[in-house]
């Protein structure tokens, strides 16, 4: 996929403003990095806890990443342009659709990463929910492995009940990598159970880091 000069630069600049605003506005800290694939393709698989998540998961990240958003938000004409700049995958609100199956395999077969959140909607209590089947499927056909993530704090600081953000402390921790190998020898029963898995851990040790941190305070 060939990207202006301008998306790239701009994706850079806005990944370096949002690390100063994490960082220094809600005091935001990460481990794991280094599980993240330096190249090639693979699906990041995010719990969510709110409207902050796909920026904050960005930054952590120095590769680019790709974005799903609901089809219905690129219907706002600022942020509609935003996400299509960003080179965001439109998906349906009741699932992903056949067209954005399609995109974000091609993206994946093409070595990019793709976020996802398998929950499939932010979660109305800070905890990590079941996550949807759907995932199995993209993480078969992607050939590429699936990196956990999870993020703790910012449902603290914009849950879904509330209009605008708030102050709150946040970590997010990113997990070992579920590999194509692994895959391979799972049921998508038993590969939706790991995964999971290994989101609720990375979710327990971000949450145990940022009690850690607050305390430190």
């Amino acid at each position: 996929m060939q990207r202006t000069w301008a998306q790239r630069r701009f994706y850079h600049l806005f990944r370096v403003f949002a690390r100063l605003i994490g960082v220094f506005c809600f005091r935001l800290r990460c481990t794991g990095r280094e599980n993240y694939p330096t190249e090639g393709g693979g699906l990041i698989c995010s719990n969510h806890q709110s409207m902050f998540d796909p920026v904050l998961v960005g930054l952590t990240c120095d590769r680019r990443l790709n974005y799903l958003a609901r089809r219905s938000l690129f219907r706002f004409f600022l942020f509609g342009w935003l996400i299509r700049f960003l080179d965001a995958i439109p998906i349906d609100r009741d699932g992903m659709g056949l067209d954005g199956i399609r995109e974000t395999l091609r993206r994946l077969k093409r070595g990019e990463l793709v976020l996802i959140f398998p929950e499939g909607t932010r979660t109305e209590d800070g905890e990590v929910a079941t996550l949807m089947p759907g995932v199995c499927a993209l993480a078969k056909r992607g050939k590429g492995p699936l990196i956990p993530v999870a993020i703790d704090g910012a449902y603290d600081a914009w849950p879904r009940s509330a209009k605008l953000p708030r102050f709150a402390t946040l970590h997010i921790d990113i997990g070992e990598p579920l590999t194509v190998e692994q895959m391979r020898d799972l049921e998508d029963r038993e590969l939706l159970a790991e995964l999971e898995r290994r989101i609720r851990a990375c979710h327990d040790r971000a949450r145990r880091a940022r009690r850690r941190l607050e305390r430190g305070a």
